[in-house]
């Protein structure tokens, strides 16, 4: 059973836990469900928040402590410095362990799969599970590529933020009508927070990325003809790279996977968790409490 919200933010998340952690260089803000399930570390793609996660968190929440992070440049944490570089999977590393958790579950989506990936490949056993919802595995942009994608996504903040709440929700529900409304909100409020200089970039391929993962993984990937930036054969290369990789695909989405087709991703996320569900019990449950 799929445990739904029924009134937008008002059911179940005005109980979460919310505060910050320092990192290096700065802070990042979180929600947390609390609670004595195992940890499960949540990561948001390029100008959502954490409380995007919201839907998953609700249907989640009776089974796991889910904290949901706001990523450097967005949400209510720490602002960016133009050029300023930053390892995001590093920061991933240090709000765990500033929040007292030990190898947690880990899941992002988009760029926050990209730096989910990251964290647990360079943090052997930092990782009991991995969970990467349609990762951006593309090819390393090269300098004047990444400067003419920066100057783009400067200026689609710049046009978020010229307009109003209202507006800012309408757009989205003409681009995307058939996710549930209660998706908006927290959409709507992280294009309001979002900074014009966090846009991300790697240095590192995917490959070797995901490569370097030991727990075992879960790439969730969509139809690319809907707009899935993993198609079947960059999938099929990622089980290849690394065998503790497995991919399913969700039918009927796209790139926001969970938020086009909520049920069947949920159901894959829950399966894969249930594995072993008395290890994660006994491995997963280290919290400091607060």
């Amino acid at each position: 059973m799929v445990t739904e919200p029924s009134d937008g933010f008002a059911n179940g998340a005005s109980s979460w836990l919310a505060g910050t952690v320092e990192i290096s260089g700065g802070y990042l803000a979180y929600h947390r469900t609390g609670g004595s399930g195992p940890a499960l570390v949540l990561s948001h793609g390029l100008t959502d928040n954490g409380l995007c996660w919201s839907r998953v968190a609700t249907s989640l929440a009776d089974g796991f402590d889910i904290v949901m992070l706001d990523a450097r440049g967005h949400g209510e944490s720490s602002r960016m410095l133009a050029g300023e570089m930053h390892d995001p999977g590093r920061d991933i590393a240090e709000a765990i362990a500033a929040l007292g958790l030990k190898a947690p579950i880990v899941m992002g989506h988009s760029v926050g799969a990209r730096a989910t990936a990251a964290y647990a490949s360079a943090n052997p056993g930092g990782a009991l599970k991995v969970i990467l919802e349609d990762p951006p595995l593309l090819p390393i942009a090269d300098r004047s590529e990444t400067a003419v994608r920066q100057a783009k996504f400067r200026q689609q903040v710049a046009k978020f933020q010229a307009l109003s709440d209202a507006e800012i929700t309408a757009m989205g529900k003409n681009v995307s009508p058939d996710w549930h409304d209660y998706e908006f909100r927290a959409w709507t409020l992280g294009k309001r927070q979002v900074d014009p200089e966090s846009m991300p970039g790697y240095a590192i391929t995917w490959q070797e990325s995901l490569a370097g993962i030991a727990a075992p993984t879960l790439l969730i990937y969509a139809e690319s003809e809907r707009g899935g930036l993993v198609s079947q054969q960059v999938a099929a290369e990622a089980m290849r790279i690394n065998p503790n990789i497995r991919a399913v695909q969700i039918p009927g989405a796209g790139h926001n996977i969970r938020r086009e087709n909520f049920h069947g991703f949920i159901a894959a996320v829950r399966e894969f968790l249930s594995e072993d569900q008395a290890t994660l019990a006994i491995e997963g449950t280290t919290h400091d409490g607060s």
